[in-house]
């Protein structure tokens, strides 16, 4: 009898140093709907991002945010302009193609946290190395390695409802390293959490950067967060505005 071995498609890269742009955003424009009635979220934005940075990405609510992470992360593809990370143009990929490499190469932390009620810290943390069919054996080891890292080892058998919201996040960012990322996208990740820790959230992010050489496109609205990022991108009515903007 003939096994059937299934397979799935793996997107790599080699990790290159120095001050190559990993992410360039160039004249992206994006618009839901058409028409006079069209709303038009991003209006020819345009920078990029070195491997090693955190970046923060600042407006207010309306402002292009999410819109902009979306796009940056490969989850929904811009009205106009173009997307390339680590040289790779993400409107050239297909679908499978850009499921591999949200798979492989990013990583994602949500405000809400994302993470799955019924399973422990280090199953959630496994998610995304079960999607690659990572062995169990080898699975756990890291699972627990990044839950150490983020400074959970002893939370791993815990349920999401016996953590704090602080743990919680950090579990979720243990999960975003899971599969060695290029980048890391991060949504408001302190927005459900008091000051005190969402601080120590975003020094837990600054300090993976470090370690880990890991890119950190962080949106967030909080002046308090700002200063623990190496730059700032703001966003207004869908623009990138530079200080002395009106």
């Amino acid at each position: 009898m003939t096994v059937k071995r299934e397979t799935t498609t793996t997107v790599t890269a080699p990790r290159k140093d120095g001050d190559t742009p990993i992410v360039v955003v160039d004249d992206v424009r994006h618009s839901f709907g058409s028409g006079p009635r069209a709303v038009h979220a991003l209006r020819g934005v345009s920078f990029d991002i070195r491997r090693g940075e955190l970046v923060a990405l600042r407006g207010r609510s309306g402002s292009g945010k999410t819109t902009l992470l979306n796009l940056v992360g490969g989850l929904d593809s811009p009205t106009g302009g173009r997307i390339t990370l680590d040289g790779t143009d993400l409107a050239a990929l297909d679908e499978p193609g850009l499921l591999a490499l949200r798979r492989d190469r990013i990583g994602f932390v949500f405000q809400s946290f994302g993470l799955i009620p019924v399973l422990t810290a280090v199953e959630n943390v496994g998610v995304p190395m079960r999607l690659r069919r990572i062995p169990a054996k080898e699975r756990e080891e890291r699972a627990r390695t990044l839950l150490a890292l983020v400074g959970l080892a002893d939370h791993a058998e815990q349920r999401p409802g016996e953590l704090s919201g602080g743990q919680q996040q950090r579990v979720a960012v243990a999960r975003a390293l899971a599969n060695d990322p290029d980048l890391i996208i991060a949504d408001e990740p302190t927005g459900q959490l008091d000051l005190e820790t969402g601080r120590s959230i975003m020094e837990l992010l600054r300090a993976v950067v470090r370690s880990k050489a890991v890119t950190i496109l962080v949106a967030t609205h909080d002046p308090n967060l700002i200063e623990l990022a190496d730059r700032v991108v703001e966003l207004r009515d869908g623009r990138i505005i530079t200080p002395g903007d009106a």
